[in-house]
């Protein structure tokens, strides 16, 4: 087996790691936006933290580190910046790259912090509800999975002018302020708002379990 092969197969490996992470952020995501129940909110947003550090953070090693290797080895090196497609991605990478970690993912480390202190409460507190609202940290989180999608097509598509680029980020950041403006309208999170979702709710389940058994 050649070298290129292995670091396509690596770079395949970690491509996979971070797609499935990203979806699966994005699915737990929506499940905490859901519920009113903290518990079942605590839980959604641990398997954030797990889908995050236990698929996203290695699968963008193992991308780094092959996709560095094989522009090295195979793409003459610095001459990489006169190929729009393969500049394309790395600039992408790169803007995701420090966008996760210095935005995205240190939200929902605080998040998870929040969200302990208020199962350690056993109420929903301010600060959690304030946090959860935040539409920064929502629009970057929403624009991870279109960008990914931008990256894949350069590498399939491999298009050579910036056009594809240009189009492609336009969209990208365009979903990603839909699905943010989406979400806030259907899932409000200002605290007046989620009061009243909790005394609804609260109702709710105390008439189901104030309603006697049917008779036989």
């Amino acid at each position: 087996m050649d070298d290129f092969s292995l670091l396509r197969f690596v770079h395949l490996v970690g491509l996979t790691l971070i797609g499935g992470g990203l979806l699966g952020v994005f699915i737990a995501d929506i499940r905490s936006r859901q519920t009113t129940d903290l518990n079942l909110f605590g839980q959604a947003i641990a398997f954030i933290a797990i889908f995050y550090d236990g698929l996203v953070v290695p699968g963008a090693i193992l991308l780094l580190a092959s996709g560095t290797w094989l522009i090295i080895e195979h793409y003459n090196g610095w001459d990489f910046i006169h190929t729009p497609w393969i500049a394309g991605m790395v600039l992408l990478f790169a803007l995701e790259f420090i966008e996760g970690n210095t935005v995205t993912r240190r939200y929902f480390m605080r998040l998870r912090r929040l969200t302990e202190n208020a199962i350690q409460e056993q109420q929903w507190t301010p600060e959690l509800i304030n946090a959860r609202k935040e539409q920064l940290a929502s629009f970057t989180h929403f624009l991870d999975l279109p960008m990914l999608v931008l990256i894949i097509s350069l590498a399939v598509l491999r298009p050579e002018s910036w056009i594809h680029f240009m189009i492609g980020s336009g969209l990208a950041v365009t979903i990603a302020m839909i699905l943010s403006y989406s979400m806030r309208k259907r899932y409000p999170w200002d605290e007046e708002t989620y009061r009243t979702k909790l005394d609804k709710a609260g109702s709710k389940r105390a008439k189901i379990k104030h309603t006697p058994p049917p008779r036989s």
